[in-house]
């Protein structure tokens, strides 16, 4: 079996991700423990489908399970059933339960997911769900219908962009799938500032940390994923001409192939290219992991999820987050800027105007 990306960049540098890999080895035993559980449950019409920290491999003691049962076939009535089934099973496995927006911990049909995207009827909920699909799930047991899901939803998006495959122009970029990673970025941000105040401010500073951190990496790993049909990141790909015939079907092959990649898996692939970033990469995987640490520490988790939010200047470990957060931004803005591998370039291009 051929060593992770991630592995392979640990290993150039010299470093040791205490954290990352031990998160990596808690997220594949919490997989076991969940494929296990639901067996059965599912079917050619139905996955159960993960997302967060679990599908990152980023699981910690304190991390909560976000899951969703996708539905991708008719109606029927039994399917409340079956969300129940897997409330019973899941819950008694997790130590905390989703988020009460009632984005996961539920049921979704595919027809909000594929057909509503943009517009007024793409709420934030589906949004959300679609979006991250692409960017952090996996699932456990069947995957038909997760597979069909998320082709379907890539076709969408290379499709329906005029231009891409068809054109001459330098640059093959899927703009409408990075606009709408773009877009979902800056819902997360905005969407920040309206838990803090329906919240009454819990668990801010921890939410706060992790959109400087997790989410913000969850955006990087988008927008590399669109680069890279200019840059050819994954050489483990091969060649790709989006010009042929058959282009836009490889596209959307090379997308879900590309997507399979967990966000630190993307980021540690863009870095494993370009030796003379290796000064980048140590500062934003030692960042990162560090970032990590804190969260698997329940004495720090839990301190941060009850810090006021006037304390924030005064507190220690609060403060010690934001330097870390800082470190990782610095180290993501002299990776998109770095002018010696056009990815200066691109960022300006297709991430700013």
């Amino acid at each position: 079996m051929e060593m992770s990306r991630l592995r392979q960049l640990e290993d150039r540098l010299g470093e040791n991700w205490r954290y990352i890999n031990s998160s990596r080895e808690k997220s594949l035993k919490m997989r076991a423990q969940l494929k296990s559980a639901v067996a059965g449950i599912d079917s050619e019409d139905t996955s159960i489908v993960i997302f967060g920290s679990l599908a990152r491999n980023e699981f910690t003691e304190g991390s909560d399970v976000d899951w969703m049962l996708l539905i991708d076939g008719s109606a029927d009535s039994k399917h409340l059933e079956l969300e129940q089934r897997i409330k019973q099973e899941i819950d008694p496995t997790a130590k905390k339960q989703p988020g009460p927006e009632g984005t996961f911990g539920n049921m979704a049909f595919s027809h909000e997911i594929i057909h509503q995207i943009g517009g007024e009827d793409d709420t934030n909920r589906n949004t959300t769900r679609r979006i991250l699909l692409l960017l952090e799930s996996d699932v456990v047991g069947r995957s038909e219908a997760y597979e069909r899901v998320l082709r379907t939803v890539l076709q969408r998006y290379i499709l329906e962009d005029v231009g891409f495959c068809r054109g001459s122009a330098r640059y093959q970029i899927p703009h409408f799938l990075l606009n709408d990673f773009a877009r979902y970025w800056r819902t997360m941000a905005v969407d920040f500032a309206y838990k803090q105040r329906t919240r009454f401010g819990e668990g801010w500073a921890i939410r706060n940390i992790k959109l400087r951190m997790s989410r913000k990496l969850l955006y990087v790993s988008g927008l590399l994923t669109c680069f890279s049909f200019h840059l050819g990141f994954d050489e483990r790909l091969g060649p790709l001409d989006c010009q042929r015939s058959n282009g836009p079907q490889e596209c959307i092959e090379r997308l879900r192939s590309l997507l399979r990649y967990t966000p630190l898996e993307i980021l540690a692939t863009t870095l494993m290219r370009y030796k003379h970033l290796e000064p980048t990469a140590r500062k934003l995987l030692n960042a990162y992991d560090e970032f990590l640490g804190m969260l698997c520490d329940e004495e720090i988790r839990e301190h941060l999820y009850k810090l006021p939010p006037e304390e924030d200047q005064s507190d220690v470990e609060f403060q010690r987050a934001r330097k870390l957060s800082r470190k990782f931004t610095d180290g993501l803005i002299e990776l998109f800027f770095d002018d010696k591998s056009e990815l200066s370039e691109l960022t300006q291009r297709y991430g700013v105007f």
